[in-house]
């Protein structure tokens, strides 16, 4: 059943109900101050003895340096007094620069906040440290180098504060000292983990730069320089200068990490070993810093053994799913790409070199990449290649990418891409030789700092075919601190074929208009901040231009988060669907027709940053002509950083549903246990079970950093098909040393 107009124009009534009153709850709409005209300069001194890196600011230099410590709160509420408060000093010599920060804690030891001692922690869920640099002043790219109380690493990359990389690594060290008063922290960033402009010669380098400080057990956000709410760290257009450096002039600046490896697999059909393979691997990375804005990175004989895996997903839901890209060659500057941060159209995504976008998919050897990026204010200009061999079950492909993005004005950029793959033809099956070129324009337009205008139109061209598709994003958002409304419409037609990207489903058309208040109760004890909302999805088809598939209502009247950042959601999501194609989900087979019902949702989450929490999540109700309920549970227990261990269970009933009214139970679970000595050496145990496919998975990692950035790591991964009367098995032990040296 479609839904009817006066029926939309209920719902949209809705949408300017929850919205339009959000201004007036709380704060204004004035309290989005605008960047400042001039910058607040911060002062940089050079070191006269040595800097030690153990956390205590006990050199003589550190008591000459400048003292930064007018810090801005941002969370619980924007402005007023501060409860932890912070102060960071600034020293460089000739090779790093230092960083020495002491954050005031009102319980000391007592007041930390830790969930485990991982490296790309969760930065909302610990106490946490960072500073953000803006080196080459471009005002739309930042670097990130973040710390907890007990040294823990998290370095990211963010593009115009609106995607971030958390799993770029690059080489720098940080020593923290737990006291009754608080915590310290000293940071040593090498100048050649900065890209940044080439200095003047006789003049001092400014760059931009902002601290964050986060006191989890307050849930206390400040930041300096001021910072809206409604904006992260990363918003680098409200940055200070960080004045009177003299940074070095380039110099070789040489990357290398070879890595050595030793894999034995084998495969069993029953008790009987069916394939069995015992092999040596070497290979590794190069980077290499042409000048200070150009990067050329080298992979040769790729391995990836060392990444987290896929996690096991029961898809419901007619689109495509969609799985992140774990592999670290890949990720670093992974935002630079047309499309990176939509996950239903990309004309790019790497998980198409040497994967699939398929849960636990087998990976294909990649021989050789190259990576070259070139960036200053004013453009980036990037390229990819890789060269993947073939295999028994298909040909090798060559894979290219070239990428050019020009920033105008404060704020804006206008880029294009073109993507090329090549298959090598592959006798065993017959198939010839076949190419695949898309080639994208997009752009960024930010009129006012709390208006972000984006575009995307994307065009292919594939050889199999011989036919021209085209696939296109436009997204117009508005974000204060008392409100978010937006619209975003992705296109893709039904001759689209991204040979090196993705698609969440072809011949469609998808409009998502919606938004919500944003309440910040003043005089609430408990509540900290309430976002009732609205978001309307409609689908229609790209071709028949008009004809309805699907569309849904999300109304979430109560999206609450409490003061100790606890959260709880009370939602409802009416659903129309037209099912004229041959869809069976789970296996069970629809029929065609049209189908019309109501899902209800109900979630809570206590306080994550405890040694105890848990979460709780229900969702049921009707379910095309049947129902299915669907019960999440977790847990997580870390009684100290050094040890935590979470459990997860989603278990789905589903009832007289499809052609045939079946009914389906599925039990999906997990649990980790994360053991750590610090930092640097930990024992990750993985294991999760999926009834639908008696799939059960076993991935255990050892890593020990013995050197910054040189790894340890020894990983064992069991599959298992029926773990009560094993069918097909599939066991891997894998030891890997990487070693890196920057020249």
């Amino acid at each position: 059943m479609k839904p009817s107009k006066p029926l939309l124009k209920v719902h949209f009534l809705w949408i300017f109900a929850l919205i339009i009153p959000g201004p007036m709850f709380a704060q204004e709409e004035k309290s989005n101050f605008p960047p400042p005209e001039n910058p607040i300069a911060i002062s940089a001194t050079k070191v006269k003895g040595k800097i030690s890196i153990d956390g205590r600011l006990s050199e003589p230099d550190w008591e000459k340096a400048e003292i930064v410590s007018d810090f801005f709160r941002v969370e619980p509420v924007q402005g007023g007094n501060i409860k932890n408060s912070t102060s960071v000093r600034i020293l460089y010599d000739d090779r790093n620069l230092y960083f020495g920060v002491f954050c005031m804690d009102s319980l000391g030891k007592k007041g930390i906040r830790m969930q485990d001692l991982r490296r790309d922690f969760d930065n909302g869920e610990n106490d946490v440290f960072g500073i953000q640099i803006d080196a080459q002043n471009t005002r739309q790219y930042a670097i990130s180098f973040q710390t907890t109380p007990y040294g823990n690493q998290l370095d990211q990359q963010s593009f115009n504060d609106s995607n971030t990389d958390s799993d770029w690594n690059a080489l720098w060290s940080v020593r923290t000292q737990r006291t009754d008063e608080g915590y310290y922290a000293e940071f040593a960033i090498p100048f050649k983990s900065i890209r940044f402009d080439k200095p003047i010669q006789g003049m001092p380098s400014e760059w931009g730069i902002t601290f964050y400080r986060m006191a989890r057990k307050d849930f206390e956000k400040t930041v300096f320089p001021a910072i809206p709410q409604s904006f992260s760290e990363n918003r680098m257009t409200y940055a200070a200068k960080l004045t009177n450096l003299d940074v070095p002039p380039p110099s070789a600046n040489i990357r290398v990490e070879p890595y050595t490896l030793y894999q034995y697999e084998e495969l069993k059909s029953g008790e009987q070993i069916t394939e069995k393979s015992s092999e040596p691997k070497v290979g590794g990375d190069v980077k290499w810093a042409i000048n200070p804005n150009t990067v050329l990175d080298l992979t040769i004989n790729t391995d990836f053994a060392q990444a987290d895996v896929d996690r096991a997903v029961n898809n419901l839901e007619r689109f495509n799913i969609f799985f992140p890209e774990r592999r670290q060659f890949f990720l670093e500057n992974s935002g630079i790409w047309a499309g990176a941060s939509n996950v239903r159209v990309r004309p790019f995504f790497s998980r198409t070199i040497g994967l699939s976008n398929n849960f636990n998919a087998a990976p294909a050897p990649l021989d050789v990449g190259a990576r070259y990026t070139d960036r200053d204010e004013n453009r980036t200009l990037a390229a990819l290649a890789v060269r993947q061999r073939g295999t028994d079950n298909g040909p090798g492909s060559t894979f290219g990418v070239a990428r050019y993005t020009k920033n105008y004005g404060k704020e804006n950029n206008i880029g294009a891409m073109v993507t090329h793959r090549l298959d090598d033809s592959f006798g065993d099956l017959g198939l010839q030789s076949q190419n695949n070129t898309t080639i994208s324009i997009d752009g960024l337009i930010r009129p006012k700092p709390n208006i972000t205008l984006t575009y995307l139109l994307s065009s292919s061209l594939d050889s199999e075919t011989g036919n021209t598709g085209f696939a296109g994003r436009i997204s117009a958002t508005s974000q204060t601190n008392a409100y978010y409304i937006g619209y975003v419409s992705d296109i893709v037609s039904s001759d689209y074929i991204p040979g090196m990207g993705f698609i969440f489903q072809k011949d469609v058309v998808t409009h998502s208009p919606g938004g919500y208040a944003i309440v910040r109760p003043e005089k609430s004890t408990f509540v900290r901040r309430w976002d009732p909302g609205i978001f309307f999805d409609y689908n229609h088809d790209f071709e028949d231009f008009g004809r309805f598939q699907q569309a849904s209502l999300y109304i979430f009247p109560i999206y609450t988060w409490f003061k100790d950042n606890s959260f709880l959601e009370i939602s409802f999501t009416p659903t129309w669907q037209n099912i004229n194609f041959d869809f069976a989900p789970l296996g069970l087979e629809l029929g065609r027709g049209d189908y019309r019902y109501t899902r209800y949702l109900m979630r809570y989450n206590t306080d994550q940053s405890k040694k105890i929490s848990g979460l709780v999540s229900y969702d049921l109700g009707k379910f095309y002509n049947g129902s299915r309920n669907t019960l999440t549970l977790g847990m997580r227990y870390a009684p100290s950083p050094h040890i935590a261990l979470s459990a997860n269970y989603e278990r789905n009933n589903i009832n007289n549903l499809g052609i045939l009214e079946e009914d389906l139970d599925t039990d999906l679970c997990s649990v980790n246990l994360r053991l750590a000595l610090n930092p640097r050496v930990q024992l990750s145990t993985f294991y999760q079970y999926n009834s639908f496919d008696r799939q059960g998975r076993w991935n255990v990692r050892f890593s020990w950093e013995y050197l910054p950035l040189s790894f340890i790591y020894l990983v064992f991964n069991d599959t298992q098909v029926d773990i009560f009367d094993p069918v097909q098995r599939s066991t891997q032990f894998i030891s890997k040393i990487t070693f890196l040296k920057q020249f």
